[in-house]
C-alpha cells in the first residue's frame, strides 16, 4: 500500500512545489520587467496604451512583449526543472541578495569618500588649482560628477564584492564613526565645519540602515511582535512565516517599488534623472539622487528575501530536509 501511495503524493508534493515557485519567481520577475519598461519609458519614450483607445502601436506593442516574455521564460525555466527544491531555490535568491548588498554597501563607501573630498576640493576652492578649466568647471556640475565619477564607483563596488565574504557594512560602521568624530574634532577642537560632513554621514547612515534590513530578515533579526509564535508547533510557525512573507511581506515591498518607479514624477525616478543635490548645492556633496534610489533598493532587496523567506518556510511545512539556521546579528 505505501508503495501504492507515496509516488501519488511525491507528484502532489512536487505540483504543490512548481505552484510555489511559480508566484516567487514570477514577483522577482515582475520587478524586472516593470524596471525594465520604465527605463525603455523614460530613455526611449515610449508610452503606455491609451486609456481612451484599445489600438496597438509599435512602441505599446514593445512594452507587451517585456512582460510576456519575462513572465514566460521564468514559467519555462520553472517548468524545465520541476524536481528542484524549494530549499535550493531561497538559497540561490538569498546568495544572491548577498551579492547585491555586498556590491551596494561597498559602493556607497567607496562614493562616499570620493565625493566628500571632490566637495572638500570644491569648497575650498581649489579647483582651478588642481584641474584644468573644463574639468574644474565639470565637477561643479552633478550631471557630470554621477555618471563620470560615481558611476565607476558602483562598477568598483559590485566587482569588489565579488572577491569578498563579509557583507560590507561592517566596514561602513567603522566609517561612520570615523566621521562622526572627525565631525567632533573638528568642530570642537579647530573651529571648522562645513556642510559636506554631514552629508557623508547621513548618506552612510541611510544606506546601512537600509540595505542592512534584508540581511537582518535573513538572520531573522527583525524584531517580531509575538502574542502567540513562541508557543506554536514548527509546523504552525512555518505556516505563519509562509503566509506573512507572501501576503505582508511582498506585497509591501511591491507596494513601495511601484512608489518608487511609478512615473517620471515619483520620489526616486525624479531624483535620479535630475541628479538632484541637497540645499546647501556646491557646498555639499552630490549624493542626494542616489539617497533617494536607497529606498527602490531596499524594496528590491527586501522582496528577494521575502520570496527566499517564503520558500523556505513552505519547505518547513513539508519538513524538507537542509533547514538553515540563522546566525547571530551580532557575526
Amino acid at each position: 500500500m505505501v508503495s501504492i501511495l507515496n509516488p501519488s503524493e511525491a507528484s502532489v508534493s512536487q505540483r504543490s512545489n512548481v505552484m510555489v515557485r511559480l508566484i516567487g519567481w514570477q514577483t522577482l520577475t515582475f520587478f524586472f520587467a516593470f524596471f525594465l519598461n520604465n527605463a525603455l519609458v523614460i530613455y526611449f519614450d515610449l508610452q503606455t496604451v491609451p486609456a481612451t483607445s484599445t489600438a496597438l502601436t509599435p512602441r505599446t506593442s514593445i512594452q507587451i512583449m517585456v512582460y510576456v516574455l519575462c513572465f514566460g521564460w521564468t514559467a519555462w525555466m520553472v517548468m524545465r526543472d520541476q524536481n528542484r527544491s524549494l530549499r535550493k531555490d531561497a538559497n540561490s535568491i538569498s546568495n544572491f541578495n548577498s551579492y547585491f548588498v555586498r556590491g551596494c554597501f561597498f559602493s556607497v563607501l567607496f562614493i562616499g569618500v570620493a565625493d566628500a573630498t571632490i566637495a572638500w576640493i570644491r569648497v575650498e576652492s581649489l579647483l582651478p588649482i588642481l584641474f584644468n578649466e573644463y574639468l574644474a568647471s565639470a565637477l561643479l556640475r552633478a550631471n557630470f560628477v554621477g555618471p563620470v565619477v560615481h558611476g565607476p564607483l558602483v562598477l568598483l563596488g559590485f566587482v569588489t564584492a565579488l572577491f569578498t565574504r563579509t557583507l560590507g557594512f561592517i566596514w561602513l560602521s567603522l566609517m561612520i564613526v570615523g566621521a562622526e568624530l572627525l565631525i567632533v574634532i573638528s568642530r570642537f577642537v579647530f573651529s571648522y565645519e562645513q556642510s559636506l560632513m554631514g552629508d557623508l554621514v547621513r548618506y552612510w547612515y541611510a544606506a546601512l540602515f537600509l540595505f542592512a534590513s534584508a540581511y537582518t530578515l535573513l538572520e531573522e533579526g527583525h524584531v517580531r511582535v509575538d502574542i502567540a509564535y513562541a508557543g506554536m508547533s514548527q509546523r504552525n510557525k512555518a505556516r505563519v512565516n509562509a503566509y506573512g512573507a507572501l501576503f505582508l511581506g511582498m506585497v509591501t515591498a511591491t507596494t513601495i517599488f511601484l512608489i518608487c518607479l511609478w512615473s517620471k514624477q515619483s520620489i526616486v525616478t525624479s531624483p535620479v534623472l535630475n541628479f538632484e543635490v541637497s540645499q546647501t548645492g556646491t557646498a555639499g556633496m552630490y549624493t542626494k539622487y542616489q539617497m533617494a534610489a536607497f529606498l527602490l533598493i531596499f524594496a528590491i532587496t527586501m522582496q528577494f528575501q521575502f520570496v527566499s523567506q517564503f520558500f523556505d518556510a513552505v519547505a518547513d511545512m513539508k519538513n524538507e530536509p537542509g533547514k538553515r539556521s540563522p546566525e547571530p546579528i551580532s557575526h
